[in-house]
């Protein structure tokens, strides 16, 4: 036999959904308001009407004392049930519908009462403070019961006093009235107290749409969740509001920016600067994987537009990857060169062991000097001019790759570079960039040829590179600088766009600038000025610049 399930103990306490928790707490905010101003509003209303009911007795005593025929009646008669003074009061009493009219002499004894048995005694009250001329309000008991009261002095036409008026409120018509305004009252905070349940259901109703109907406990573990993700991921994430300003900042993003805490809630102009990078977060180039350079680092850029008009921005470092393409593309061109030399090294041996075989052996040294000669010159032309090793091995290399595809590759007779470079790697990252879109410009046309010219001048380091290509149209010079635009196929690795960009970030972080103008004869000519790249005379050079990633454009 199962054993029976333990009973479900009954849990009291407040739901989980905000809407249930956040429409309580408004209605019982709405109802201890409501209780509040009720309690606060009756509170003092009994005072109000005691005093209401003091002040209309005390002004019917006054009106009565100011009739001087009363006064003349007190002193001309005896008090009677039937006399004048009597007679008068009942009728102001009846007009006025107070409770009584008493009208007494100097020792206290009735002229007048409701009840005419009480007429000739006295007063159960003492009037000593109306008969020495006070006026007097108060809440009393008396023959007739618990009455609001007011005192007067009656005066003789001389002005001595007679005697005393006293006017009662019945007590039980100033609780009626209080007991009559409770259920009005209670109406218009029972009405005060529904619109208040109303609009906190309405409010309630719209946090809930708002909050996706979620549980505060809930709300607290995704704000945790979203801050571990958001500085946890490898990727950059940049939140922005409707106005572009920046709201949000991941650790990786504040890394690929250079920005800091201080960028949140600036706008992307005034955060980031102008620039293509700008241009991307903010939405105004479009696209996917945008690419862009912010700073030596390369940025693919993605961006998707939120409900509330803002957007999200997310960033990938790509700086690796295009070293990674690049050096791929290197060893690529490398292999390239390595199979046309092999190609052209059979050649040349089946050349000399046709030579060898029909015994023409003086013909066959003549061969081999030539090219051995031919190839020594080259490097020999290289090293001659250019000191640096670094620079000199990738002029000599794309020689190589140059003559594989039919064009010549001439180093000026102007150039001449010390090995006194403070940043070769750089300088390589440039010439290579340049040497490689002018090989491309000029590959397959008649009488290709490619010069490459380096100087020093002073610590200056001046770069030229002509081609005899089609060269580059007056209103696309600058345009050739942007970041990702080209005229080539991308390659297998990635994208293009990033080189000549990087070459003109590079001489501006040294003070120097990158330019393109038309070459003499046809053509382009690119020119890199760097300032402060060769260290003095004497002194050993130290890398300063980092090196910046290589890419054709």
């Amino acid at each position: 036999m199962s054993p029976t399930p333990p009973a479900r103990r009954l849990r009291l306490g407040l739901p989980r959904r905000m809407f249930s928790q956040l429409l309580l707490m408004q209605l019982a905010i709405a109802a201890g308001v409501t209780v509040l101003a009720t309690g606060l509003f009756l509170a003092p209303l009994s005072d109000q009407l005691d005093d209401q009911a003091m002040r209309r007795a005390l002004a019917i005593a006054q009106t009565t004392a100011e009739q001087p025929q009363i006064a003349r009646d007190l002193q001309s008669t005896s008090p009677s049930v039937n006399g004048p003074v009597q007679v008068e009061a009942e009728r102001i009493r009846r007009a006025t519908q107070a409770e009584y009219v008493v009208i007494m002499n100097t020792r206290g004894v009735r002229w007048s009462h409701t009840d005419p048995r009480q007429i000739g005694g006295i007063v159960s009250t003492d009037p000593a403070r109306a008969l020495a001329g006070e006026q007097v309000m108060e809440i009393d008991d008396g023959t007739l019961g618990r009455s609001a009261r007011g005192k007067v002095p009656l005066r003789a036409s001389d002005g001595d006093i007679i005697g005393a008026v006293s006017v009662g409120i019945a007590y039980d018509s100033v609780r009626a009235r209080l007991i009559h305004a409770i259920p009005g009252l209670l109406a218009y905070a029972g009405g005060a107290l529904a619109v208040g349940a109303l609009a906190a259901w309405l409010i309630s109703r719209r946090v809930q749409r708002q909050t996706r109907d979620l549980a505060f406990s809930d709300i607290s573990a995704l704000l945790a969740e979203r801050e571990a993700m958001l500085h946890g991921i490898r990727e950059g994430v940049v939140a922005l509001d409707r106005g572009d300003r920046i709201r949000l900042l991941n650790d990786e993003a504040r890394r690929l920016l250079g920005i800091g805490d201080e960028a949140v809630g600036r706008s992307l102009d005034e955060a980031l600067g102008e620039g293509r990078t700008t241009d991307v977060l903010a939405g105004r180039v479009t696209g996917t994987d945008l690419l862009t350079v912010r700073g030596q680092r390369v940025l693919i850029a993605n961006r998707m537009p939120t409900d509330d008009g803002g957007a999200v921005a997310t960033l990938r470092d790509r700086t690796e990857l295009e070293q990674l393409g690049r050096e791929l593309d290197s060893t690529r061109g490398l292999i390239d060169a390595l199979r046309a030399q092999d190609h052209e090294h059979a050649n040349r041996m089946h050349t000399v062991l046709g030579l060898l075989e029909l015994e023409m052996y003086d013909d066959a040294v003549e061969f081999v000097g030539e090219v051995v000669g031919d190839h020594r010159a080259t490097a020999e032309q290289v090293t001659e001019k250019i000191r640096d090793p670094l620079l000199a091995a990738l002029l000599v290399g794309k020689a190589t790759v140059a003559a594989e595809r039919a064009v010549a590759l001439w180093i000026s007779d102007r150039t001449w570079l010390p090995d006194r470079l403070i940043d070769p790697r750089g300088i390589v990252t440039v010439v290579g960039n340049l040497v490689d879109n002018a090989l491309d410009a000029v590959a397959g046309t008649p009488h290709a040829r490619v010069e490459v010219e380096l100087r020093a001048e002073g610590r200056t380091a001046v770069l030229r590179v002509r081609d005899t290509g089609p060269g580059i149209p007056a209103e696309q010079r600058e345009l050739v600088f942007t970041e990702g635009w080209s005229t080539k196929k991308p390659p297998a690795h990635g994208k293009r766009g990033i080189g000549l960009s990087l070459v003109r970030r590079l001489a501006e972080r040294q003070g120097g600038s990158a330019t393109v103008t038309e070459a003499d004869g046809g053509g382009a000519e690119f020119t890199v000025v760097l300032p402060e790249a060769l260290a003095g005379p004497g002194l050993e050079p130290a890398l300063t610049v980092p090196a910046v990633v290589e890419e054709e454009s």
